[in-house]
């Protein structure tokens, strides 16, 4: 894998230490973390300065009430959840999102095909596999959008994107996201608003295919 050149920002970092970030950039943050060393390092400071706050917050009294509430759910039984381990391009945290199963591709035309992972009405996440000189349709956004490269590249208006790298997008950027030569582009992409495209055609199967 060659060397990852776009990184977490470090208020995206910190805000997922913290546990505020919605799940579908919670999952495309942890999965860039599991390959990007110099994320994962900060990540750890972050972790570390929230233990350090934690430590030094006062002490709170609780009711009597919450109390027993607090230690019947401790005694309840308890069933981990499996741990998704990396399954060749897939992250652990991509693989937790597929709950262990290889993807289920649907098309989108022109060779596009995806496999959403999850979606509601805080965002969505999903896996995105471009053939390679394929583009996606030219868009804007009217929110967020995280894209991770597992396999492959794209390039678009902003440069080249590969394995490990992710692109950030907002309201300010319209691209035309290109698949570049060599295998095909495989993406995990998270969004919080519904991308707002340019062409007649896909605005009208925008609803069928919940992007």
């Amino acid at each position: 894998m060659s060397a990852i050149s776009h990184h977490v920002p470090d208020a995206m970092l910190a805000a997922y230490a913290a546990g505020n970030l919605p799940h579908a950039f919670a999952v495309t943050v942890a999965s860039h973390v599991s390959l990007c060393g110099q994320c994962r390092v900060a990540l750890g400071a972050h972790q570390a300065v929230g233990g350090a706050v934690l430590e030094d917050t006062p002490v709170v009294a609780v009711s009597s009430s919450l109390k027993d509430d607090i230690f019947a759910q401790l005694d309840a039984p308890f069933t981990p959840e499996p741990v998704h381990e990396r399954n060749g391009i897939f992250p652990g945290p991509v693989m937790e999102a597929l709950k262990g199963r290889e993807p289920q591709w649907k098309t989108l035309g022109m060779g596009v095909r995806q496999d959403i992972l999850s979606a509601d009405t805080n965002g969505s996440v999903r896996l995105l596999y471009i053939p390679p000189g394929q583009a996606v349709p030219d868009h804007s956004h009217n929110g967020l959008e995280l894209t991770l490269v597992l396999q492959g590249s794209f390039s678009d208006e902003t440069g080249r994107f590969g394995v490990g790298d992710l692109e950030i997008a907002d309201e300010h950027l319209e691209h035309t996201p290109v698949a570049d030569d060599g295998a095909p582009c495989i993406c995990l992409a998270a969004t919080d608003a519904r991308l707002r495209f340019r062409a007649l055609v896909p605005r009208l199967l925008q609803p069928l295919f919940r992007i």
